[in-house]
């Protein structure tokens, strides 16, 4: 568990958009920060569900995965219950397959059935919004859950559908080409979070 887990009481405030200049790779968040962000998701996660009985927590393939794994472990600190984790995979739900070339596929691996369950959605960055429309598509194809609720650590805006998140660690403004870049640390728990310009 990461350092500033002792602080997990602590309130932290919503960190406000911000316009970062695109001269140069830069960083947007260290790991301290984003550790912040993250126990600050999984505060307002407690506060809005009575316990984990029915909880699913569920990442996108890719870092989605990892950040809801550590999200996981926050809530299991306050809980003192493992909630069911899984990954998704959501390559052949994509609304561009006819454009591009089928994505390599990974396994989608469910904790159990996902029919009357809350499902704790988890991605890193949300953009347009089309992966998570996927992601429903995905999931729906294993059941009906009872809710979907979606998690992410970075919004960076400029949606293309009418998708929110119910959890967001921060929100940024940025140009459209440039990427957000969330690299789990190679010898400790945590995420950096960089801005590529286009």
């Amino acid at each position: 568990m990461c350092a500033c887990s002792l602080f997990f009481f602590r309130f932290f405030e919503p960190f406000p958009a911000f316009l970062f200049p695109m001269d140069s790779p830069e960083l947007l968040a260290d790991a301290k920060s984003v550790c912040a962000d993250l126990q600050r998701m999984a505060q307002e996660i407690v506060k809005d569900l009575s316990g984990p009985e029915g909880v699913l927590i569920v990442g996108v393939h890719g870092k989605g995965v990892r950040v809801a794994a550590h999200l996981n472990r926050l809530l299991n600190a306050v809980w003192r219950a493992k909630i069911p984790g899984g990954a998704l995979d959501v390559g052949m739900h994509r609304d561009d397959l006819d454009r591009k070339p089928i994505p390599r596929l990974q396994p989608t691996a469910l904790p159990g059935a996902i029919q009357d369950k809350t499902i704790l959605l988890v991605d890193d960055v949300i953009h347009s919004g089309r992966t998570i429309r996927a992601a429903l598509d995905s999931l729906h194809d294993f059941g009906r859950p009872r809710r979907v609720l979606l998690a992410t650590l970075i919004d960076r805006g400029q949606r293309c559908l009418p998708i929110q998140p119910d959890y967001v660690g921060r929100t940024v403004n940025i140009a459209s080409g440039a990427q957000v870049l969330v690299a789990p640390l190679e010898n400790a728990e945590g995420f950096e979070v960089r801005i590529q310009a286009a």
